[in-house]
């Protein structure tokens, strides 16, 4: 520890000689010294600003090849077609743009370093320069604003009526999820009816709500349109399913969607990416607290004949715990006894 601070203590010793002996040298200038003020420092910095802009190039280049697969997951929805092109679309115009002005930064700083005998040009502003460099971005923008806006409103347009429906709920610090029976239909909910045997506040006065039945992951058909119905229980949470390229905010008191189609089953991407141990994730990407963490769960994609088997073999709510209609509508638990009667 001790020789931590004598390191330190002479550290902040040379940083204030070196600060006073600038201070000196800005003075003599500000009062006129016509002592030299170019230095081989000059050009020693100079040069390191090109060494700097081909050293970092390098490497930016070299990690994005050797890191492309890690960072590139396979698609295996309809949509993430269309959502990764466009995202190389605007890679390609902004690393373009980043590329050129970046070179041009660094070999500007090189070219134009100080030198006793240049003098700078006095260049005011030229119109047609300025009307080009803002007619171009603001077109290319729209282009890709335009584009970005018609796959966003695709997305989360009404689904196909024949959309399979998930409900995914997100709390403090889980997801929970809920699909309807035979009749594709959710039941409704409210927040007031949550208790401890109803940690979903599933309305179960509520007819549609006697077919739901819960999962402790989410099991979906290849090749069949997906709807996630998506809330939250608490705070800000965001359901991501990378392969998918799904990403929607979980709002309180807002429901938001996205629909989709899965293309690939997990066996196939198994198989694709020889790993017998892949599962396709679900997981928050909103910092909601200290157990953000562990809000993780899997989403399995099967053949559809596998996925209404495993349907068919799901308990409801009702079937479970039949205390949750205790209270309800003689109506209601007559409907729900002929439901599990049959």
């Amino acid at each position: 520890m001790m020789g931590f601070l004598i390191a330190l203590g002479v550290l902040i010793l040379v940083s204030i000689i070196w600060m006073v002996y600038r201070i000196q040298s800005l003075v003599s200038v500000v009062k006129g010294s016509d002592k030299k003020t170019a230095t081989g420092s000059n050009k020693i910095n100079a040069a390191l600003f090109i060494l700097f802009l081909l050293g970092a190039g390098g490497l930016m280049f070299w990690y994005s090849i050797k890191e492309f697969d890690n960072y590139t997951l396979p698609i295996a929805s309809e949509h993430g077609v269309v959502t990764d092109k466009l995202f190389w679309i605007t890679m390609a115009v902004t690393g373009v743009v980043f590329i050129i002005t970046h070179i041009l930064l660094f070999w500007f700083s090189y070219a134009y370093q100080y030198k006793e005998d240049k003098r700078a040009s006095f260049y005011p502003d030229n119109n047609k320069l300025e009307i080009i460099w803002t007619l171009v971005p603001a077109l290319v923008l729209t282009v890709l604003i335009v584009s970005g806006w018609k796959a966003w409103t695709d997305i989360t347009a009404p689904a196909p009526e024949n959309a399979h429906v998930v409900e995914v709920m997100g709390y403090q610090f889980a997801w929970e999820f809920r699909y309807p029976g035979k009749d594709n239909q959710l039941g409704s909910y409210d927040y007031r009816l949550i208790n401890p045997s109803n940690s979903r506040g599933v309305d179960f006065t509520d007819k549609n709500s006697l077919d739901d039945f819960p999962s402790q992951k989410i099991v979906i058909p290849k090749g069949e349109p997906v709807l996630f119905k998506i809330r939250s229980r608490d705070v800000l949470h965001s359901v991501f399913a990378p392969h998918m390229r799904l990403k929607m905010d979980a709002v309180p008191g807002m429901p938001t969607r996205f629909w989709f189609v899965p293309t690939k089953t997990t066996a196939e991407m198994r198989a694709e990416l020889q790993d017998e141990e892949f599962v396709y994730e679900l997981a928050c990407t909103e910092v909601c607290g200290g157990g953000h963490f562990s809000m993780r769960r899997e989403i399995e994609v099967v053949e559809p004949a596998e996925y209404q088997k495993w349907m068919a073999e799901q308990q409801t709510f009702i079937e479970m715990d039949p205390e949750l209609i205790a209270d309800a509508p003689a109506e209601i638990k007559e409907l729900a006894q002929i439901q599990i009667g049959e």
